[in-house]
């Protein structure tokens, strides 16, 4: 058990693999490790039942202790909430120079575009001499583009989680995307943030921005206060896209053959019906006062909260490092390292599993 624990070599976990094969498959052994989980799965201890009445008094106690800890922590989140606030107006200045050079109307002076990557270290002056002329001969041979073309597209394209959403229809429209800003709720109203997502003139719609707003609560849940685990979205609103007659690529429009019941004759018909597109990000469901919803909308709601809050959290701040790539090695390092921890945690678990029906 402590081997497989701790060891993080791919032959151990191969090694691991093969003995949880073999066990599972002896049938004494499936039937043996389903009834002890049937007993372990969520069954508490029976320890508290057990407590003279004066302990359980005093559990109750705790609980309700429990419960302003939860209160005390909105609040924190609160706070945090104002914390953002401020520094996203210290961000902004940054963001809105970024903006510029995407765009192309600043153009950033020598000691501004001055890098040094690590791989550059490493290089003769010989080398870099080289690598220099190379780089300003294929610069003459081509037209000097305005700010960088396609920055944003580039982005969603780069991120799996956008690049999921966008479809080939959606493309030529994001191109004309200049910039994507964050802009949270003033002090003293009710928690949200809202997505802008400004666009340069273009042939698809006459807005020139599209917002995304997310209201948030940061409050334990009266019937279920030990739920609370920090602010939630509650819901979110879209905007309405003014799209150029024949550009909408939201809906699409098919032709359905129709039979005539009596006659027999068979005509054609023209029917308009959603299409996919990342657009359909601006026209979320509603949700009722009620807040119940069907299956459907509540998937497309968790998974719209989930790129929402993506967008906010990482794209928005370090778009230059999902724009070259690096910001995505970074996350499948972190995805790489937490999937090597997890599957060394299950063989870990069904060795200690095996282990204990055996006694």
């Amino acid at each position: 058990f402590f081997f497989f624990f701790f060891s993080s070599s791919l032959p151990s976990l191969l090694l691991g693999a093969l003995l949880t094969v073999q066990m599972m498959q002896n049938p004494q052994v499936l039937a043996a490790l389903q009834e002890r989980l049937d007993g372990l799965v969520g069954s508490p201890s029976g320890y508290m039942e057990s407590l003279p009445k004066i302990v359980k008094r005093r559990v109750n106690a705790l609980k309700n202790l429990q419960v302003k800890c939860a209160h005390i922590e909105a609040k924190f989140y609160e706070e945090v909430h104002e914390l953002e606030r401020k520094y996203a107006a210290m961000y902004q200045p940054l963001f809105d120079k970024r903006s510029d050079i995407v765009k192309g109307s600043y153009e950033p002076a020598d000691d501004e575009c001055e890098w040094k990557a690590d791989e550059e270290e490493e290089l003769t002056e010989e080398m870099k001499e080289k690598a220099k002329v190379e780089e300003e001969k294929k610069d003459e041979e081509k037209e000097d583009p305005k700010g960088i073309p396609e920055f944003w597209l580039t982005v969603f394209k780069n991120v799996d989680l956008l690049s999921d959403m966008l479809q080939e229809h959606d493309e030529p429209i994001l191109k004309h995307l200049q910039d994507i800003k964050v802009k949270f709720s003033d002090a003293g109203q009710p928690m949200s943030f809202t997505l802008e997502f400004f666009f340069e003139p273009n042939e698809f719609f006459t807005n020139t921005l599209l917002t995304k707003t997310y209201k948030m609560r940061s409050e334990p849940d009266e019937s279920d206060p030990f739920s609370f685990d920090g602010p939630e979205i509650m819901g979110c609103t879209g905007c309405q896209i003014d799209w150029t007659k024949g550009k909408n690529v939201t809906l699409k429009t098919i032709k359905k053959k129709q039979k005539h019941k009596g006659r027999g004759t068979v005509r054609t018909v023209t029917k308009t019906v959603p299409n996919d597109s990342f657009f359909n990000f601006f026209a979320p469901p509603e949700v009722p006062e009620n807040g119940e919803l069907d299956e459907d909308s509540e998937a497309v709601l968790a998974a719209d909260f989930e790129i929402g809050h993506f967008i906010r959290e990482r794209i928005v701040p370090r778009a230059v490092l999902y724009f070259t790539g690096e910001a995505i090695e970074d996350d499948d390092d972190d995805e790489g390292e937490e999937a090597d921890d997890e599957v060394r945690f299950f063989f870990s678990f069904l060795i200690y599993i095996y282990i204990y029906i055996c006694k």
